[in-house]
């Protein structure tokens, strides 16, 4: 029975085993998060650019307009054609920094935008692996959930067969112990590795329950 309770046991495990397995979806939700930060930075540096557009056609419109003034041919005053050559030169400074650091921003939305591609791409692989392995798992759950419907039958059986005094002992040895029966080799309990005195040794000879008097457990020979 204990080699049953033993199969049990090692079932049970792999029962917890799978079910963790089935609810950990850490590698998914790390993609997606990695995918949400990237597509978020990918629209602040879309909106930078945005704004600098915006900014380079209102310098260009008011560039416009003041270069119509200059070159207009209806300003004469030289102190005004002056002030409006120096707002010409200061806009046209202002819209060629502007337009660099437009450069700049446009070249990280291209770089953000490959992150987001690469993620996205991460994220579909995890995801299709996720779905094989839980189908694996689903399988193998069912598998290992029929094995200990069959092993609680098989034990069933055996109890019905054990007196049940006996089955009492090896039940309460075993929450004790865990391991409940324990072989005899070389006159050694191999549960607790302690000597048997010869009483129990020729005992558990005849075929009688025998408990190690050191360990508890309930001996057998081979």
């Amino acid at each position: 029975m204990q080699e049953v309770d033993t199969e049990l046991e090692s079932d049970e495990k792999a029962v917890t085993r799978i079910n963790i397995q089935l609810s950990d979806n850490t590698a998914v939700t790390e993609a997606q998060s990695r995918l949400d930060s990237a597509r978020q930075h990918l629209a602040e540096q879309g909106k930078q650019q945005r704004s600098l557009e915006n900014d380079i056609a209102d310098i260009t419109s008011k560039l416009t307009t003041v270069e119509k003034e200059l070159y207009g041919g209806k300003v004469r005053n030289p102190k005004e054609l002056t002030d409006l050559n120096r707002e010409s030169e200061g806009l046209k400074t202002k819209r060629s920094q502007l337009e660099e650091k437009e450069l700049g921003i446009m070249e990280q939305v291209e770089a953000a935008s490959v992150t987001v591609t690469n993620l996205t791409g991460e994220l579909k692989n995890l995801q299709a692996e996720r779905q094989s392995q839980q189908k694996q798992l689903s399988t193998e759950l069912e598998k290992v959930k029929e094995a200990i419907a069959g092993l609680k039958e098989k034990r069933k059986l055996l109890v019905e067969g054990i007196d049940p005094e006996a089955v009492t002992i090896y039940d309460g040895v075993k929450r004790q112990r865990g391991t409940a029966v324990a072989r005899i080799e070389q006159g050694l309990c191999r549960g607790c590795r302690i000597t048997l005195p010869v009483t129990e040794f020729q005992r558990a000879k005849t075929g009688n329950l025998v408990r190690c008097g050191s360990c508890g457990r309930i001996l057998y020979l081979a």
